[in-house]
């Protein structure tokens, strides 16, 4: 049986709309300065991991963050790990949203004219078997929604399953298996920050 991987996966900096908790899928914005020094106190925890390989969204706050973490092993750029698609909902808040769709949740009912919970657990599964081929640490800068829909996906979870799950700016989550029962995947660590 091949060695799990250990992912040590990051959501990116604080951004104007994170603060604001406007739904930012594609609009590129760039950390605040606050968020430049999250991704640096994030970078001073991971200096003496020796990774393996460095993956990261196209998004403009991901690559960012991985940057300024400081990590020596260069980043592949992974379309797979950019944020959901909010289709008609970019840009807005989900009380904004509710006001028109009272009953809307992204988990189970995605956006319109963006993606759909199936559409986004079949890219989180497709990063999956990417980061199963690898081995030993492997670096994931990615955003809120999608690292939680990667979480539930790993541990074999439905899709819905994410809305359980949330993540502050900066934050790192670690992804492995069970010690002594590699067949086991199991979050080692969840939503870990080092500078609020």
């Amino acid at each position: 049986m091949r060695e799990t991987p250990t992912v040590y996966l990051m959501r990116h900096g604080e951004t104007e709309w994170s603060l604001s908790g406007q739904h930012t899928g594609s609009t590129e914005i760039p950390l605040t300065a606050h968020g430049e020094q999250q991704a640096r106190a994030l970078g001073d925890h991971l200096c003496d991991i020796p990774f393996t390989a460095v993956l990261t969204s196209p998004r403009l706050r991901a690559r960012r963050t991985c940057e300024l973490t400081g990590i020596g092993a260069p980043a592949v750029t992974d379309n797979d790990l950019a944020e959901w698609d909010y289709g008609n909902y970019e840009g807005l808040r989900s009380s904004d949203i509710e006001k028109t769709n009272p009953r809307w949740n992204l988990w189970t009912n995605g956006c319109p004219n963006g993606e759909r919970p199936d559409d986004v657990a079949a890219r989180a599964d497709r990063v999956i078997a990417r980061l199963r081929a690898l081995s030993g640490n492997v670096a994931v800068f990615s955003h809120g929604h999608f690292c939680c829909a990667i979480a539930v996906r790993w541990i074999a979870l439905q899709i819905g399953s994410g809305q359980h799950f949330s993540l502050a700016p900066a934050s790192l989550s670690v992804l492995s298996a069970a010690e002594h029962h590699a067949e086991i995947s199991v979050i080692k660590v969840w939503n870990s920050t080092f500078l609020k």
